[in-house]
């Protein structure tokens, strides 16, 4: 019987489905031979797989390089000593940003040839996230830092490219001597275990605070007390479509230095902040505070789960409308995405199950507290492998793609198929038993006790579309019945 631990690590979520190295993780065998200065770092170990010594800051540096260049035609580079991104990680952030963007969540804004505006918080020399924002979706960002090595080798890795460099400005922070402390706290309470962080997507909604003070149950050493992070930097009158930052994790440079398997380098400007990165973040959210609707979304990477899930309550505290998570995984480093906003969320997104380019939705609202999305999306299968439906069920992405026959469709609508006029085609069309209807399902959380339920029909054109509303109608009965308490 396998044990609790062995099930926990296969559960866990795996690299982002958008991600170039998804399916093709890189080959350090076939790119040392492309590229002789990566070659003599790849060594072969005794099962015959190409490794390289990831304690060598030379050698996860010269891999950057290439992955940049091979993947992403991308010329990249930085001195020694500082930060050293791994891009299969970083592009994890950029494709969850990019989920944000392309969801329901919160409006959209108008407009067939809008352009995405970002700004990356500490972008380091490397420029990892505005460069890969830039060639894999064509965003613009403005790229912020301090420092004058990390501002010259920015600026230099974004001229080095010149196809995206119109997207990118690199702009220097101002140090002020004095900068607003983060406010002391006498009430050091820990986080209600009701703050429950999904997996790979989790959400939450507090109604507004009547106060916008922002406290922190810590020792005044442990407030941020450095440059400005965006107030004082973004510019009046500027708006963006989202913030992202990769803080500083540590509080001091010995704690970050106690992983012996990896060197990524990093100055402890980098690395290391009083407070570590619960004041750094805490920061933000102060900041965002004030800036409120300047940015659709808010976000940042965070190291440690305990301080996901405090800054989490110390959103809720601010009225923050929406917080989104998200764990970012690569080999054996986890490492959490918070995001969130200040704009009125949207509640109902199609409630008259009419659909729009295929795709329906609607929200399950008062769910019972021991019901999890992971508990819906499973009744979602049952509810089509019962009618004999092809399903495929992944608990990563909590999707169910679905493939129904007229049969099947016919035993989830309970015979009702003949006598139905809703049903797109000709009557000998339906009875071909050839046909099949191929959809999505996705369950996302929202807020506590609320879930979204989406339905992408994936061939538009098949003869049984007509058949979607109503069996997408019958699913939400079925859960609300379930799921849902009953109204008093």
């Amino acid at each position: 019987m396998p044990s609790k631990k062995r099930r926990k690590r296969e559960e866990r979520p795996t690299i982002h489905p958008k991600n170039k190295y998804s399916e093709n993780p890189p080959d350090f065998a076939l790119l040392a031979s492309l590229y002789p200065s990566f070659e003599p770092f790849v060594f072969y170990s005794r099962d015959g797989r190409p490794r390289i010594d990831w304690t060598d800051f030379n050698a996860t540096r010269e891999l950057t390089r290439v992955l940049l260049l091979h993947d992403h035609g991308l010329n990249w580079w930085i001195p020694d000593g500082q930060l050293c991104p791994t891009v299969p990680n970083r592009s994890n952030y950029i494709h969850w940003i990019e989920d944000l963007l392309a969801s329901d969540i919160i409006p959209k804004p108008h407009g067939d040839n809008y352009n995405v505006r970002g700004f990356d918080i500490g972008t380091g020399a490397n420029c990892i996230y505005p460069l890969l924002g830039a060639s894999l979706l064509g965003w613009s960002f403005v790229a912020s830092d301090m420092t004058d090595v990390a501002l010259e080798w920015a600026e230099r890795n974004v001229k080095s490219n010149p196809h995206i460099s119109n997207l990118i400005e690199i702009r220097k922070v101002r140090h002020c001597e004095e900068s607003l402390p983060i406010q002391e706290s006498s009430n050091d309470e820990n986080v209600s275990s009701e703050s429950k962080v999904d997996v790979r997507e989790g959400g939450n909604e507090t109604k507004a605070s009547p106060s916008s003070s922002f406290d922190v149950p810590a020792a005044a050493d442990k407030s941020y007390h450095g440059p400005p992070v965006l107030l004082d930097v973004v510019q009046d009158g500027e708006t963006f479509d989202f913030c992202m930052c990769n803080p500083p994790f540590f509080e001091n440079i010995e704690e970050a230095g106690l992983n012996p398997k990896t060197s990524c380098g990093g100055t402890p400007g980098e690395m290391v902040c009083p407070g570590g990165e619960k004041a750094f973040i805490a920061r933000i959210i102060e900041d965002s505070i004030a800036l409120k609707h300047s940015f659709r979304w808010y976000s940042s990477m965070v190291g440690r789960k305990v301080n996901l899930k405090f800054l989490i309550s110390k959103l809720r505290e601010v009225g923050a409308t929406i917080v989104k998570t998200t764990e970012f995984v690569q080999g054996q480093t986890c490492r959490w995405g918070l995001a969130w906003s200040f704009l009125p969320p949207v509640k109902k997104i199609i409630s008259s199950h009419v659909a729009e380019r295929g795709v329906l939705s609607f929200m399950l609202e008062g769910i019972q507290r021991h019901f999890g999305a992971i508990d819906v999306l499973q009744s979602v299968d049952s509810f089509f492998c019962n009618s004999g439906a092809s399903c495929k069920l992944n608990a990563s992405s909590f999707t169910v793609d679905i493939t129904a026959s007229t049969d099947h469709c016919n035993s989830v609508l309970g015979n009702q198929i003949k006598n139905h006029n809703e049903v797109a085609g000709s009557s000998s069309s339906m009875q071909e038993a050839s046909l099949n209807l191929t959809f999505r399902i996705s369950v996302f959380q929202q807020m506590p006790g609320t879930l979204l339920v989406k339905g992408s029909l994936q061939q538009k054109d098949s003869p049984l579309s007509g058949l979607f509303s109503l069996i997408f109608r019958q699913l939400e009965d079925v859960l609300r019945s379930k799921f849902c308490r009953e109204k008093t």
